[in-house]
């Protein structure tokens, strides 16, 4: 149970990493980016929270690893 969260944050923060990589992409962002230079907010936070929830339980994984 204790390594369990931490690979299913990381397995999370990856697949929010990839939808995030799939908004950047869509037509509503080209729009988006066409008139502000800028990708969708939700585009961008799913990068963002998929990152910080990757590297968060890559670290507490590795941690946990460690002091076993």
């Amino acid at each position: 149970m204790n390594k369990i969260v931490p690979i299913a944050l990381l397995a999370g923060g990856i697949v929010l990493m990839l939808f995030g990589i799939n908004a950047t992409n869509s037509f509503g962002s080209d729009v988006s980016r066409f008139f502000t230079g800028s990708p969708t907010d939700k585009a961008v936070w799913m990068l963002i929270g998929g990152t910080v929830a990757a590297v968060v339980g890559l670290l507490w994984t590795l941690r946990s690893w460690r002091q076993a």
